[in-house]
């Protein structure tokens, strides 16, 4: 018995194509997998090149593999049994476990954020389209995309802020549009991204608040207050090794309030300039933009200088909250009536304010680490590549290492690494990078980290090549 195959006619097909519902779907989706798969052809080239900017992979690699088996995050590279959830507070990262048993490789985490990322610039496409239409509304989600501040927390691998970007996104697109119980439940998780975070979702229940209903909004700030005081004042002080909450030393706000040298330092004051540009100067008209209040601060009272920049992850945070703040106020003054608070010029601004975005944040996609894939095989040079294959190879699997940043994150898949500015037990390999792995001057070659590391016990160095040395106790 033999089925005839229906052929939907030509012109029904094409209609069935290009139904709104799903057109709606279709852009977005392809937004959100062109910005992970750009991510991930970068975080490719940067593995096969043996780049590691930072321990941070190989930390929550450590911990993924901890999740993986049902065990509590003890992360060896911070120090002999370091609970990671004494360093920051990052429950979330929980839903790394089942994710790292499936992939069991530290790339796994760098793709997870690439997709998360994806995830976040799939909402931003949806919520401009429905304000600048649908050419301009995809083009503000690769912008939002590739902006500065995703680039920077994808050029230093991983770091847990990767949850909190989407959920930002998702929370933000909610209450623009008055779903307000949507946002409550989207900012609901981030507290459990990083403890800093909950003053973030204290400011988003304050816009609830201010925007819809109070009682919800008002309850949505108290969640963010209360999970913010049981992270830093009892989860992170009985966790953490020294009894508190370790980031607490770098911040000196007095100092910082009192100097205005620290308080235009020019890092700050690049990192302020970049968040308007990148918003076309449309987000500071919006009560969204003070949802970044909270990040803002605490960098920015920080003693520690590597916190005031634009670089490594600090800034990812931000961009949903700049970009959908930008694209709230656009709306909002299409909407309004000109007034003496909403001039005329400001409206006509505003029409093409969607036109700066997409400009300003083109012109500035090519001058960050995105820029590198312009030249590959000079920005990710592989000719380290053997030796550093070479020295994995003679290190045996379930061994203890110890490790600078060179191979660490090559090594935490199939060992115990700790890393070498710890005090740490004589290791059953010492392992370090003399060219990228962040050792000290003084440390020229392997047997005299050894000497500083272990004086009491001897070295001998079985493998050296290209830069990478390898020494076991004799």
């Amino acid at each position: 018995m033999s089925t005839k195959r229906v052929r939907l006619p030509t012109q029904l097909r094409v209609h069935l194509w290009t139904r709104p519902r799903l057109q709606q779907w279709l852009v977005p989706v392809l937004v959100a997998l062109v910005v992970a798969a750009v991510y991930t052809v970068f975080g490719v080239l940067q593995w096969r090149a043996f780049q590691s900017p930072s321990w941070d992979l190989g930390i929550f690699t450590q911990l993924a593999r901890q999740y993986a088996s049902f065990q509590a995050p003890i992360v060896p590279i911070k120090g002999e049994g370091f609970n990671l959830l004494g360093d920051h507070f990052h429950p979330l990262l929980v839903l790394l476990g089942p994710i790292y048993a499936l992939a069991p490789s530290a790339f796994t985490l760098v793709v997870v954020q690439n997709i998360l990322f994806g995830v976040s610039a799939a909402v931003v496409a949806v919520a401009a389209t429905t304000i600048l239409g649908r050419i301009a509304g995809p083009l503000v989600g690769l912008v939002y995309g590739f902006s500065w501040g995703l680039q920077g927390a994808a050029a230093v691998q991983f770091h847990e802020i990767a949850f909190a970007v989407p959920l930002l996104a998702l929370s933000l697109s909610a209450v623009m549009n008055g779903r307000w119980r949507a946002a409550a439940l989207w900012a609901a998780p981030i507290v459990f991204v990083k403890e800093d975070l909950g003053l973030t979702v204290l400011m988003i229940g304050l816009v609830i608040a201010y925007r819809g209903p109070k009682p919800l909004g008002l309850a949505v700030a108290l969640w963010g207050v209360i999970w913010f005081g049981i992270g830093t004042l009892i989860v992170l002080p009985l966790l953490n090794p020294n009894g508190e909450w370790a980031y607490t030393g770098s911040m000196d706000p007095l100092a910082m309030l009192t100097n205005p040298a620290l308080l235009l330092d020019p890092q700050k004051l690049s990192t302020l300039w970049l968040l308007i540009l990148i918003g076309g100067g449309m987000a500071l008209l919006s009560p969204l933009a003070a949802i970044a209040l909270p990040t803002l601060a605490w960098r920015f009272l920080s003693s520690n200088e590597g916190y005031w920049g634009h670089e490594w992850q600090y800034s990812a945070v931000l961009m949903p909250i700049v970009f959908l703040a930008a694209l709230e106020a656009i709306r909002r003054l299409r909407d309004a009536p000109t007034t003496r608070i909403t001039p005329a010029w400001l409206h006509r601004y505003s029409a093409h304010a969607g036109t700066v975005i997409i400009v300003a944040g083109t012109l500035l996609i090519p001058q960050f680490a995105l820029g590198r894939l312009a030249n590959p095989t000079a920005e990710f040079a592989t000719d380290r590549a053997a030796s550093a294959e070479g020295a994995l190879a003679v290190i045996a699997d379930d061994s203890r290492v110890e490790s600078d940043i060179g191979l660490m994150t090559y090594l935490v898949d199939r060992t115990t690494v700790t890393y070498i500015g710890n005090p740490n037990a004589v290791p059953e390999y010492l392992v370090v990078d003399l060219y990228g792995g962040g050792l000290p001057a003084e440390w020229p070659d392997i047997q005299d980290v050894a000497a500083a590391l272990h004086p009491l016990q001897s070295f001998r160095t079985i493998y050296s090549d290209g830069g990478y040395q390898v020494a076991v106790p004799e």
